[in-house]
C-alpha cells in the first residue's frame, strides 16, 4: 500500500487544548476493557470534566461493576446500554441505535461520541476495524497492534472511514514535561541544532518482572517483542522529536526520515541458567527456600510492598481485582489469603498442556523458570544524513529500554546540539548553554493521580476535545487531528514501523537501511 513518507506531524497542537471551551452537552465515550489502562482513561475523562463515561465494555462481571460503580451509575443509574460484556455486542447495539436513527445519533442522549480501547494488544485488530464502520472517534491504547501487518490493516480500514478522529495511546507526546522539552528543542532552538540524542526507559526490576516475565507481555509469539510492548511509545517519542518538524518552520514540513536503525538486544536475566541454586527446584515463590530474601518473590512485591501498605490498585488488582474488595469488607488477612491464593497457581511443565501455561499469566511463578523470551535489555540507534533541500543536519539517536533499574519508567536522557546540552529526567529539564554559560532549570508542573507525567490526562483532554469541536461542527476531523492531537495516522504508522525496523535488525544481526526497508515493507504491501 502506498504511503507516503514525507506526510508531516504537527504535533504542537497538542499543545492547544484550551481552544475549545466544550460543547454544550459533553460527548459521552464508552471503554472497552476495564483493567488498570481502562481505568486511567476513564479517571481522566471525569477529572478533564469535559466528557461523560457512558459504558463498559468488559468480560469480567467484577471488573465491569468496578469501573462502571466509580465512572457511570452513580450519576445515571445503572441500566443494560451502559454495560456490555464482549465488544461484538456492543458494536451491534451501536448499529442498531444509529439505523434507529437513520445514522444521525450524534444529538441523542445514549449516542455513543468516542471510544476508548484499552483490550490486550492482541485484540487491538479486531476491535478497531469493527468499531471503523461506526463511525465513532477512536483512541486505542498503544501498541496500534502486535504485528506490521495488522497495523497497516487497521490503516487502511481506517482510511476507508476517515471522518472520525483517531488517536494512539503515545502518552509522551501530551505531558507538559515533554511538551516543554519539544518546545525548548525545536522551537527555541535552545541548544541550535540537535546534533545527538541517549533516551533511556528504566522499566524496573520489579515491574519487568510482573508484566514481562510473569505477565501477559512476557513471550514474544503470544504478545509481541517487549521494544514494541513497553516502548513504542519511547520510540514515537524520540521521531516525535527529530524527524516531524515543529510549526514555526512554516512551509518546510518535510520530516528527516532516518537513514538507517540498528539494534542489539536479548534476555539477559531472566532465564533459567540464572536461577540462584539455593532455590533448587522451586518453581513458584510460595514454596521456594529463598523466598525471605529473593528480590524477585511474588509475596514481597505483591504483598509485602503493596498490599500490607494498603495499595490494591496495580499491580495487586492485576493479580486478583477482587482484593481491594476483600480488603474492605473482610479485612487485611482475608484480602492476603486471597492474594496468596492467585500467587499458589502454578503449572507443570511435564503434565499442563502448553496453550493452558501461555493462555494466561503466572503472578507467583518463578522468574528463572517462567517461559518469558522477551528481551530485558535492548539498545536502538537510529542515523540521520544531511538533507540539504530542507537544511536538517545529520544526527544520531540512541534509545535503551533495560529492566534491571531501581527506576521505574522514569525516563531520563541528554540532548547534545551545536551550541548547548540538554539533559532531563521525568520531572527536570535543564539547559546549558555554551554560548552564554549559562545554566537553567525547569520544572514542569506534573498533574497529580496523571500517570506518564500528566500524559494520561494530556491525551484524554486533547482527544476529548477533538471530539467536542468535531461533533459541534466547529472544524472538520482533519483540522481537529491536526490541532488537537497533533499526531496523524501517517505518524502513527511511522513510529510503528520503526519499531518493527528495529526488530528486523536485532534478529537479523544488521543495519537497516530506511528508504528500502520502508519502500520493501510499507509502500508495497497490499
Amino acid at each position: 500500500m502506498a504511503l507516503s513518507m514525507g506526510d508531516a506531524s504537527r504535533p504542537e497542537g497538542s499543545a492547544r487544548i484550551s481552544g475549545h471551551d466544550g460543547p454544550t452537552s459533553k460527548p459521552r465515550f464508552a471503554i472497552i476493557g476495564a483493567g488498570s489502562r481502562g481505568n486511567a482513561y476513564a479517571a481522566a475523562i471525569v477529572r478533564s470534566g469535559l466528557g461523560v463515561v457512558a459504558a463498559i465494555v468488559e468480560p469480567i462481571e467484577f471488573k465491569r461493576q468496578q469501573l462502571g460503580v466509580k465512572y457511570i451509575w452513580h450519576a445515571t443509574g445503572r441500566t443494560s446500554s451502559q454495560e456490555y460484556s464482549d465488544y461484538k455486542a456492543f458494536v451491534t447495539s451501536e448499529h442498531k441505535r444509529r439505523k434507529a436513527s437513520n445514522g444521525s445519533s450524534p444529538d441523542r442522549d445514549d449516542a455513543i461520541d468516542g471510544v476508548f480501547v484499552c483490550v490486550p494488544d492482541s485484540l487491538h485488530h479486531a476491535i478497531v476495524t469493527a468499531l471503523a464502520p461506526l463511525g465513532v472517534h477512536i483512541m486505542c491504547e498503544k501498541p496500534l497492534a502486535t504485528t506490521l501487518a495488522d497495523c497497516l490493516s487497521i490503516q487502511r480500514t481506517l482510511s476507508q472511514h476517515a471522518s472520525r478522529i483517531f488517536a494512539i495511546g503515545h502518552v509522551l507526546r501530551y505531558s507538559p514535561h515533554n511538551m516543554l522539552l519539544r518546545h525548548l528543542l525545536l522551537e527555541e532552538k535552545a541548544i541550535g541544532e540537535v546534533l545527538s540524542m541517549e533516551h533511556t526507559e528504566p522499566v524496573g526490576y520489579w515491574h519487568f518482572a510482573h508484566s514481562y516475565v510473569r505477565g501477559q507481555w512476557r513471550k514474544e509469539s503470544k504478545s509481541a517483542p517487549s521494544l514494541l510492548t513497553k516502548s513504542c511509545h519511547d520510540v514515537d517519542f524520540i521521531l516525535w522529536l527529530l524527524t516531524s518538524p515543529p510549526a514555526c518552520d512554516g512551509d518546510n514540513q518535510t520530516p528527516h526520515l532516518p537513514s538507517t536503525v540498528s539494534s542489539v538486544g536479548s534476555l539477559k536475566q531472566f532465564r533459567r541458567s540464572m536461577k540462584p541454586k539455593a532455590a533448587g527446584n522451586a518453581t513458584n515463590c510460595l514454596s521456594c527456600p529463598i523466598k525471605p530474601s529473593c528480590i524477585y518473590s511474588a509475596p514481597r512485591i505483591y504483598h509485602d510492598r503493596h498490599l500490607a501498605q494498603s495499595a490494591t490498585n496495580w499491580p495487586v488488582d492485576i493479580v486478583n481485582p477482587e482484593t481491594a474488595s476483600i480488603l474492605q469488607h473482610a479485612g487485611p488477612a482475608k484480602a492476603k489469603q486471597a492474594l496468596l491464593a492467585s500467587l499458589a497457581e502454578d503449572y507443570d511443565t511435564a503434565t499442563t498442556p502448553v496453550p493452558d501455561i501461555e493462555s494466561r499469566p503466572w503472578f507467583g511463578r518463578c522468574v528463572w523458570e517462567s517461559d518469558n523470551d522477551v528481551c530485558d535489555d535492548q539498545v536502538v540507534t537510529f542515523a540521520w544524513n544531511d538533507v540539504a533541500e530542507t537544511g536538517r543536519g545529520a544526527k544520531t539517536a540512541t534509545f535503551h529500554m533495560i529492566a534491571q533499574t531501581l527506576a521505574q519508567c522514569e525516563r531520563r536522557g541528554r540532548i547534545y546540539g551545536t551550541t548547548g546540552e540538554i539533559c532531563y529526567d521525568s520531572k527536570v529539564i535543564v539547559v546549558h548553554d555554551f554560548v552564554t554559560g549559562e545554566t537553567r532549570e525547569y520544572n514542569p508542573e506534573v498533574p497529580r493521580n496523571s500517570h506518564h507525567g500528566g500524559g494520561d490526562d494530556g491525551l484524554t483532554e486533547c482527544f476529548v476535545k477533538a471530539v467536542a469541536a468535531v461533533r459541534d461542527g466547529e472544524v472538520a476531523v482533519s483540522a481537529a487531528q491536526e490541532e488537537f492531537l497533533g499526531c496523524t495516522l501517517d505518524d502513527m504508522i511511522r513510529s510503528h514501523a520503526a519499531v518493527f525496523a528495529a526488530e528486523d535488525a536485532r534478529t537479523g544481526k544488521k543495519v537497516i537501511e530506511w528508504a528500502s526497508w520502508w519502500a520493501q515493507n510499507i509502500i508495497k504491501t497490499p
